[in-house]
């Protein structure tokens, strides 16, 4: 049923819904949002539900929106097809979860020795990158906003130490998007599954290291439990956006209004998602540390050079993809990324490495 006719019959007086139409009652919109995340997980699991609350509230309750977590709907890597054929009215996920769609969408999300959080949202702001991010969700019937972000993830929990790249090479490894590619290159044997999934494989001895978020979620899940070895920097994902999508059909139902009222909804979590995960990384690495052991190691130099001309060549690679969107997307992207490297140096890097000098402060 389309939704015009839908909206003649409930103007009638009938009661009626299907998977593609939105639930009315009394005026109001209930939505179902799906998610990637067990409910309540630290970081994403948190995020998803501030997200559902405040569409809800800064829609005055106009739009009802009740959360579904992976698996009471959905599987969690189903929510993009549920969204884009209808079952649910927007999804809560990662851009680097839908990389079998396009690779162009994994650009939106995480690259590899890429974007900081706000040069992400200064991509899409100012850089044209939102207009691409709208086009190539718009293939899928789906309207894409940012609504949070991890910041600096980190390379992951490792039962045995790295010491030089041969070290890498076999190395069962669980990671997503374009880090899965920049790790195969290097030839680590990438496997992609949900943070419970990646403790029980590190558990039984079918992963031999993981990288799934921060020391936050990380913590929360267990890893350092079966892995004590934990390295930085996590080249492979300077920043991780988490985003909503929104059935486009459904969303250009909306009066202009409600329109705004979930586009800022989206903006206006970002950075309270963003720096909720800086504050309580920051707690959990030192209980980790202080309470579970937990081994900080740094990635050696020749490790992340390497790391580094294979990430060089995954982006190589999609400037020659076969697609032109994508293509377009990842120039934009690399014209971004040239125009904040050469600024960054005299701003936030000039910053911490001043903060980091030998004084009394």
């Amino acid at each position: 049923m389309k939704r015009r006719d839908f909206m003649k019959v409930a103007g009638a007086g009938a009661v009626a819904s299907t998977l593609a139409t939105p639930a009315i009652a009394q005026g109001k919109m209930q939505w179902k949002m799906v998610t990637a995340w067990p409910k309540n997980l630290p970081g994403p699991g948190v995020a998803a539900q501030k997200l559902a609350d405040r569409i809800t509230a800064l829609s005055g309750g106009r739009i009802e929106v009740k959360l579904f977590a992976a698996g009471e709907l959905v599987p969690g890597r189903g929510v993009f097809d549920a969204v884009s054929q209808g079952t649910a009215e927007l999804y809560h996920a990662v851009p680097a979860y839908w990389g079998s769609k396009s690779k162009g969408i994994l650009m939106f999300g995480s690259q590899p020795f890429g974007l900081r959080g706000d040069e992400q949202v200064g991509w899409l702001a100012h850089g044209g990158g939102q207009e691409l991010y709208d086009e190539i969700y718009g293939r899928f019937g789906l309207k894409p906003f940012l609504c949070g972000n991890s910041g600096p993830q980190w390379q992951g929990w490792f039962k045995t130490e790295i010491n030089s790249v041969d070290d890498l090479k076999g190395l069962r490894f669980r990671t997503t998007g374009l880090a899965s590619e920049m790790c195969a290159k290097l030839g680590m044997a990438v496997q992609a599954m949900g943070g419970r999934d990646m403790f029980q494989a590190l558990q039984s001895g079918a992963l031999d290291a993981g990288e799934f978020i921060g020391p936050w979620t990380d913590s929360a899940l267990g890893f350092y439990q079966v892995a004590k070895n934990y390295y930085w920097p996590g080249v492979g994902e300077p920043s991780s956006a988490e985003e909503c999508a929104v059935n486009l059909e459904a969303f250009n139902a909306l009066p202009a209004d409600l329109q705004q009222a979930v586009k800022y909804a989206c903006d206006s979590l970002y950075n309270e998602v963003w720096t909720e995960y800086t504050t309580k990384h920051a707690i959990a690495l030192q209980k980790l540390v202080a309470e579970q052991g937990v081994q900080v190691k740094k990635l050696p130099d020749s490790v992340v050079t390497a790391m580094g001309n294979a990430a060089g060549e995954v982006i190589a690679d999609l400037r020659e993809d076969e697609d032109p969107l994508v293509r377009k997307i990842v120039e934009s992207f690399i014209s971004y990324r040239s125009l904040v490297a050469g600024y960054m140096p005299y701003a936030d890097n000039g910053q911490m490495n001043a903060r980091a000098m030998d004084y009394k402060y």
